[in-house]
């Protein structure tokens, strides 16, 4: 690990709260809790925060996004679940109509060829 990233985690590790997606506010934050004499090694330092920062507030939404997608499709599941029930009530109480309607029709065609 290089040492960018090795200083950038020791002083996330204890002041991440401070930090934001704002490279500039990072910048002062930086300042305020430790001692960095190289301008460059400052910036390079806020830089990867900034972009550390940036990066889980991403993938938590992304993970978010995710979670919703699958509640939405569970939800759907059993709407439809509920929907092909309903069909199945539907069409047994249909299959009993015709039957009884089948079996009426048979009783008065037979009863027409006994007359």
């Amino acid at each position: 690990m290089d040492r960018i990233k090795r200083l950038s985690y020791e002083v996330l590790d204890g002041h991440k709260s401070k930090f934001g997606e704002d490279f500039a506010d990072n910048k002062k934050a930086l300042d305020q809790i430790s001692i960095v004499r190289s301008k460059g090694l400052k910036n390079e330092i806020a830089g990867y925060i900034t972009k550390f920062i940036k990066k889980e507030i991403r993938e938590e939404k992304a993970k978010q996004a995710r979670i919703e997608a699958s509640k939405s499709v569970e939800q759907d599941e059993e709407q439809s679940e509920i929907e092909l029930t309903e069909d199945n009530i539907t069409d047994e109480a249909t299959e009993t109509v015709v039957e009884t309607t089948s079996t009426e029709e048979s009783s008065e065609t037979s009863e027409e060829k006994t007359e």
